[in-house]
């Protein structure tokens, strides 16, 4: 989750997506990327689980799924936990 959203452009995307549903043409109007751009970045969204498309008439609504963003913030908490329980210890050579 981490490599996926150390791309601005895809992070951006989350942020825009976190204040609601948006298709492709809000996207473009709020960051300034080009249509192919965006729908390439949510392509990546979308086969990871954070974002979830949803077809209203001509369009397609993007929202992120929180219960994916929920289950990362819950691993990387377990990581950080983990980490600094074990910062002072060092394996032997």
């Amino acid at each position: 989750m981490v490599r996926l959203l150390a791309d601005p452009a895809r992070a951006a995307i989350v942020d825009v997506l976190a204040a609601g549903p948006a298709c492709t043409c809000h996207l473009v109007e709020d960051l300034g990327l080009t249509q192919p751009n965006i729908s390439n970045h949510l392509r990546v969204l979308r086969h990871a689980g954070v974002v979830r498309a949803e077809p209203h008439g001509r369009y397609t609504y993007y929202h992120l799924d929180p219960d994916v963003l929920d289950a990362a913030a819950a691993h990387l908490s377990v990581l950080a936990a983990r980490a600094r329980a074990t910062s002072g210890d060092r394996r032997e050579c």
